[in-house]
């Protein structure tokens, strides 16, 4: 079964089947900027949870399969919150397949992120489903607000492929 939530109008939230949620934007961008923008720290660090007096303090990623990589946010008074993964499939620049866990337990289980970009007229459609170990850890994600998270994390960095194009 699937539904549709739009936030801030522009991101699209379905759920494909009882464990998964999948996200889609169209940037316009090449999709070789929007890897790059998944893909180094430089750039992570200036969109990825950036909102409401959070940072992304820590950017570590080792791009390759098997390869892993690490995120902690700090917000201003000094909290964190961390996950991590491990890289199972990279094929630049239309796909990365991940594992994601949370240093704080928000789901049960460890869940498997698939971004997907595709190019047309200069614009790319980014898409990332996540797979959840359950349905139940699926509906509490759907439950939080996860979306709005996305959705304003995904307009910096719709500012930052922005900033670039400008630069060149």
């Amino acid at each position: 079964m699937t539904h549709a939530v739009k936030n801030t109008q522009t991101l699209e939230v379905t759920t494909p089947s009882d464990r998964e949620i999948a996200m889609t934007r169209v940037f316009d961008a090449p999709r070789s900027m929007v890897f790059d923008a998944w893909t180094k720290p430089d750039l992570l660090k200036r969109w990825l949870g950036v909102r409401n007096r959070w940072t992304l303090a820590v950017c570590e990623i080792d791009l390759r399969v098997g390869g892993e990589y690490r995120y902690v946010w700090r917000k201003d008074n000094g909290t964190e919150m961390g996950m991590s993964g491990v890289y199972r499939e990279i094929v630049r620049p239309e796909r990365i397949v991940c594992t994601e866990v949370f240093d704080d337990k928000w789901y049960e289980g460890e869940a498997v992120d698939t971004m997907v970009l595709v190019e047309e007229n200069g614009k790319t459609t980014l898409t990332t489903t996540v797979l959840y170990d359950s349905k139940e850890a699926r509906d509490g994600v759907l439950k939080s607000p996860m979306a709005t998270g996305v959705g304003e994390s995904y307009d910096k960095l719709n500012e930052v492929l922005a900033s670039r194009h400008t630069v060149g």
